[in-house]
Formats: C-alpha cells, structure tokens, sequence
C-alpha cells in the first residue's frame, strides 16, 4: 500500500511485463554484429525444429527415406540454408508447403545474416582505415596535431633517420588517415627506409594518446595547429601527455604566443622543451634585417642537407684551448662548447677545454667527423688586420603591421646605436599601438597601402638602410603572402629605377611562395612556419640543441655576422678557409664559412658556403663574406 501511494506521489509507473521484455530487447540488439548474428541463429533454430515438428505431424511417412526425426531435422536445415533445393522435392501438398515455408524463412535469414556480416565487416574495415589500432613500434617519433608545419618536420625526420633501419614517424591527429598519409607523401616524396604511421583521434584524450605506445617512443613534437588560440590546444595536449601514466619520453612543442609559454611550462613539467615561435621568427627576421643573408645560415644549420650541428666528446680535445681547437677537425668547424655550467658559443680564446667538456660543431654528419692530419696551411700575409666599422644609426622601414610587429621592433632597438630610427607604414588600425619603453629607436607611423606604388615612392624609401615586409594578420596566410610579392616586387622595380639600394627582408607564411618570391630578389625571405618546423625537428632529434640554438638568436652574447671579407684577408687573394679561421681567430671570432656575392640571387644556397674544409682555396672579392660567430 505504501509502495502504491509512493508512486502514485512522484508519478511513478511500474514497467509492465511487455515494456521490461522490449528494453531488454533493445539493449541486446544494441551490442553490436555478434549480438545480431546471435538472434538470427535462434531464430533459425526455432524455425528448424517448427518445420520439424510439422513435418513429422502432418506427413510422417515423408520424405522417402528418412528414417527418424534426426534425418528430418537434417533435410530441413539444408532447405534454411539452400532454398533452391526445393525445386527437387516431391511429395504430398502437406509436406511441399512445410518444405516452402522452411525455404522462404531460410531465405530472409540468409539474406539477413550476409547483409549484417557484410556491415559488421565493413565497420571493422572502417575502423582499420582511420587507424584506431594501437601501434607496437619502439624508437619511434610520435608527432601530434596537424598543421603546415607537419610536412616540414616529418621531411627532415626522415632525412636525419636515413641512414637508420626501422625507423618509424607516427603521426596522431584528428582527420582522415589516409588523407594523412597522402597529403604527406604527396609533400615528402621518398621517405626511403622510414616508415610513416598515421592513427587518427583526439591529441587531447588519453585513450587516443595511448594508440601511440608513448611509453616505447624516441620523442614527441606537439604541433601549434591553426585557427584561434592555437596555444590552448598545445597546452591541452601537454596536461593529456603529463597525467598519463608509464614512462614519458622527452617531448618538444611550439607555442605562439610568448605570454603563454609560463603555463605550458607548467602544463607540461621538466620532459618538455618549449619553443616561442614568436620570438624566434622575430629574432630571425631582425637578424637577417641587418645582416643579409642571415636566414640563409639559419635554414642551412636547421635543416638536415647540409650542414649540422653536433656535439663531440671534449676527451678528444682536452688541453688545448678553444683557439687551438679550431683546426681541430678537416671537416668540422667548431662553434662553441657545452660546459657542466651550460653552452657558450664562440667562448674567449683562451678557454681551456677539458674531458668534462663536449664541442660543439657544425658537419654534415657525425659519422664523418675526423681529425686533421696535418697543420693548417695559413697565409699569414694574406691576413688583414683592419677592424670593422664602428655601428651608425640607421633608419629601418617597416611595412605592414602583425602580431609579432611589436616584438620586432623591441628586439631591433637591442640591436641598433640611439639615434635610429624606424618607420611603420600600413593602413593596419593596430600600428605602433603600445611601443612604449624603447631606448634607441625612435619610432614614426605613416599611413599607407604597401602594395601601391605611388605610396611606397612617397615614403622616400631611398633614404633607409634597411626595409622589412611584413604579413599582413588582417588575410588570410595566402592572400597576405600574395600582397607581399606585390609590395616586393614594387620594391625591387623602384630600386632598379631610382638607382637605390638598401636591404629588404620580407615574412612569409608558405613555402611554396618562396619561388615566387625569388623573382623579386629580395635579399631575405623568412617562411616563419618552416623556421619553426625545421626547428621541432632539430630538437626531437637531439634535444640539447635547444640551448645552442637559443644562444644564436639571442642578441646577447655571440651571433652569425656575414662580414665584409676584405676585414679578413686581400681580396682577390687565394688563400685557404684556414687562413680565413685564423684571421678570424685574431678578432675574436669563430668563422664558420662565407658568402659569394655572385651566388646571392641563385638559390637554394644564395651564395652561402658553410664549413668548407680547412683545405679549400677560396678567393673572395670585395663584395664577399666571412660568415663568422662574434660579439656585436
């Protein structure tokens, strides 16, 4: 009585018989193919002793020759499964209808059960080719999120693995797998003996995390993906890859903006090595404003064509000081040195280095590293005492106007004399908001469309030393690298006709765009996504390249200046690159190779030649480079 009152209270129905039996039904109908599968063979299985039944019932004596039930039980069965056997039986109207009956049950059964197995099969197949299936490899790459910079990263991975058998790139992110992998290969070309594995889910959920066998993995990237925000995803990722139980290996990611690199630290503890993607573009395109050729050098230390940085055991070495060290190798040049204390890139001469030491240098492989047999063949009359030029003020253009625009202008007045001065000019309402706190630079604004050219011609561009293009933010990334090679190619015709000459660096976001950009013979192109990309894939392979790559995009301390050659050795002189060290060497310098000016215009080198062998014979003229590691 209680029990009816309180359902009468809340309004609560007790199921009937008919509605528990129905629930029941639909939760076992849910459970997948084998459930199906499971309700069709009991159906089959009543339908076959139903047949049974009313064929011993209504005709006993058939068919000819069945000897009891069982054989009965036989021939129906083979009716279920066979309907076409019907059309050889005779016998009585009774025995012909049961027999049809069981033939046309058999049939929708049959028909059923091909169409569940066809379905159940094709979910398995489905599941299969987005790649849900745990991945067994050990030492592999695991790359998680997607974006431009993947196809970057995952071609110099497989450059680096070349020469390594077995070696796997996993790829997890949320999309297709197979259009994963084609749009990779398609970017990539060869990958040689590097396999590439892609699983598709979630980089933010645990359970799509654990396809990856983290726990077996080499190292992990964890990419900026595009849209907005992209630094709460990166962050998202890093709290999934820190709560995750089991070993965790060391891991490398790209945060956008430089306000968000204290949290990702947090989120993602001491196994991960962040990189400010801002500051470093920022750095990269101040750098190659005021030393043409820069991004050259960065590109050529970053990617794995050419040459690398690598470190070496400081046991090899151990006595000599890092002057004497810089002919230590034939086919090696030695940068710096990686202390207990930390790294120090172009250190003083004098620094002794001992077996607790490791050198850092720059080859093209670390298999062929070998020591010089022989003394350095130095001309030492060849060698120039003169000093550089004493820094002036400068004037610098800026066009266009960005996120980054300010940090830029921030690290340019570390590097410039007070006095200089900057010029922004763009129509972009955000423009020299916020610049406050500068020390050197003095900072104007002009209004102007930077693709048109009787604007441009107004500015007087003529009377800059130095002029930066950069992406406009407000287009997309196709449409701004598009107004980009307009305001180039404005550039470059205005200086063939007025007769002008000053440097110009221009931000790009595609890397298929540098073609393009090269007709306008711009003496620097910075790609901010493959610097970054290139970068990620430096340091999964090695992750203590961090410090050294930080040191040289750090304004403090000793950076890569293309040099005017005739500071070094007379110009039009043959001597050899060791000749060349060692005059850097009396400056304080570290060379690390130079420039041909012929080559500036011809790509992919544009005239850089880093870490020729001591051996060479060079002839530089008075438009050539040292490119050397030196304090400002």
């Amino acid at each position: 009585m209680v029990k009816i009152i309180r359902e009468a209270r809340y309004g609560v129905a007790r199921a009937t018989f008919r509605e528990r039996a129905r629930y029941w039904f639909d939760n076992t109908m849910s459970r997948g193919t084998a459930s199906l599968v499971g309700w069709l063979a009991v159906v089959s299985v009543a339908l076959i002793f139903v047949v049974t039944g009313l064929t011993l019932w209504l005709a006993p004596d058939e068919p000819d020759g069945a000897s009891g039930p069982g054989e009965v039980l036989w021939i129906t069965l083979m009716h279920a499964l066979t309907p076409g056997k019907l059309a050889s039986d005779k016998g009585s109207i009774a025995y012909m209808a049961v027999m049809f009956a069981a033939s046309l049950g058999g049939l929708f059964i049959v028909s059923m059960l091909v169409g569940l197995l066809s379905n159940g099969l094709r979910e398995k197949v489905d599941r299969l080719r987005r790649g849900r299936s745990r991945i067994v490899e050990k030492g592999h790459t695991v790359v998680l999120g997607w974006s431009d910079q993947v196809f970057t990263i995952v071609s110099e991975l497989v450059k680096a693995q070349a020469g390594q058998p077995g070696s796997v790139i996993a790829v997890l992110a949320d999309r297709d797998k197979l259009d994963m992998e084609e749009e990779i290969r398609d970017h990539v070309g060869d990958f040689g003996r590097t396999r590439l594995v892609c699983r598709t889910g979630r980089p933010t959920e645990p359970h799509d995390l654990a396809l990856m066998n983290l726990a077996t993995a080499r190292s992990v990237v964890v990419l900026s993906p595009d849209g907005d925000d992209p630094d709460a995803h990166v962050i998202k990722i890093l709290l999934a890859l820190a709560k995750r139980e089991g070993a965790h290996p060391p891991a490398v990611a790209a945060i956008t903006a430089s306000r968000n690199i204290a949290a990702a630290r947090l989120a993602g503890g001491d196994e991960v090595h962040l990189v400010d993607s801002d500051d470093t573009a920022s750095q990269l395109i101040v750098q190659s404003s005021r030393q043409s050729g820069m991004s050259v050098v960065c590109m050529d230390l970053l990617n794995f064509d050419g040459g690398e940085v690598y470190m070496r055991p400081g046991a090899d070495l151990a006595g000599r000081t890092y002057g004497q060290a810089l002919d230590a190798y034939e086919n090696a040049s030695v940068i710096g040195l990686r202390k207990p204390s930390g790294v120090v890139l172009n250190p003083p001469m004098d620094t002794l280095v001992t077996g607790a030491d490791q050198v850092i240098v720059i080859a093209q492989d670390a298999v062929g590293i070998r020591p010089a047999t022989r003394e350095p063949d130095v001309d030492a009359g060849a060698i120039v005492a003169d000093d550089c030029p004493a820094l002036q003020a400068e004037r610098t253009l800026l066009l266009n106007w960005n996120g980054r625009a300010e940090q830029i202008i921030r690290y340019l007045d570390a590097y410039v004399v007070p006095g200089a001065v900057v010029e922004i000019a763009t129509d972009h309402p955000k423009a020299g908001a916020d610049l406050s706190g500068l020390r050197n630079l003095t900072v104007n604004v002009k209004d102007c469309d930077t693709t048109d050219r009787y604007a441009l011609e107004s500015l007087g561009v003529g009377l800059f030393q130095h002029v930066i293009v950069l992406s406009d933010d407000r287009y997309t990334a196709h449409h701004a690298d598009t107004r980009t090679l307009m305001t180039l190619l404005q550039l470059r015709d205005m200086q063939r006709t007025l007769g002008e000459h000053y440097s110009i660096v221009s931000e790009m976001h595609e890397e298929s765009n540098r073609v393009l950009a090269e007709v306008t013979e711009a003496d620097d192109i910075v790609i901010s996504d493959t610097v970054i990309g290139l970068l990620l894939a430096q340091l999964a392979q090695n992750r203590h390249l961090a410090d050294v790559f930080g040191q040289l995009f750090d304004p403090r301390g000793s950076e890569i200046y293309p040099r005017p050659a005739c500071s070094y050795v007379r110009p039009g002189e043959k001597v050899t690159f060791s000749t060349i060290v060692e005059a850097a060497r009396r400056k304080g310098e570290t060379a690390i190779g130079y420039r041909d000016a012929s080559g500036r215009n011809t790509p992919p080198h544009y005239g850089i030649v880093l870490n020729p062998p001591k051996s060479r014979s060079v002839v530089l003229g008075e438009n050539d480079s040292v490119i050397v590691l030196a304090e400002r």
